[in-house]
């Protein structure tokens, strides 16, 4: 059985989740005591995992959405995209987030809706103290995605 809950306290036992999504624990602790955290349960263990931060008064952005690699494909990052989507919808224009040029996870944002909007140059090797690979090609820039929740 899968639920979504909501972590308000000691949001750090899910370090090892969240490092699935952004493999630097300085970068993590940049955003997860701000962030909403939302944890999908698959028959009571946790499995995928959203941080959401406030950007500005009509955006929120995702900051972290993994799922550990046991769970991966069976739709739980889907699930809480739509669980965010339906919770913000109300008081939130728009769901914005940075990822990596990873053409999978590209695509996964792209077929869910979202736009590409911008990209920060140079953005990993800037900002993480070691390189960042993903499906073995190094990530530089980070990509902004948009996608418009309440017209």
């Amino acid at each position: 059985m899968m639920e979504i809950k909501e972590v308000t306290e000691n949001k750090t036992e899910f370090m090892d989740l969240l490092l699935i999504g952004d493999e630097d624990k300085a970068m993590i602790d940049r955003y997860i005591e701000q962030s909403a955290l939302f944890v999908l349960y698959d028959s009571g263990k946790p499995a995928s995992i959203c941080a959401v931060v406030k950007a500005d008064s009509d955006t929120i952005e995702i900051k972290n959405l993994a799922t550990y690699p046991k769970y991966q494909n069976q739709g739980y990052a889907s699930a809480l995209l739509d669980f965010v989507y339906n919770r913000y919808k109300e008081t939130f224009k728009a769901l914005i987030l940075g990822t990596g040029e990873n053409e999978k996870t590209l695509n996964f944002y792209k077929n869910r809706g979202f736009i590409e909007t911008h990209r920060v140059k140079n953005f990993f090797t800037d900002n993480y103290s070691h390189p960042i690979f993903e499906n073995g090609k190094q990530l530089r820039d980070m990509i902004y995605l948009k996608k418009i929740i309440k017209k």
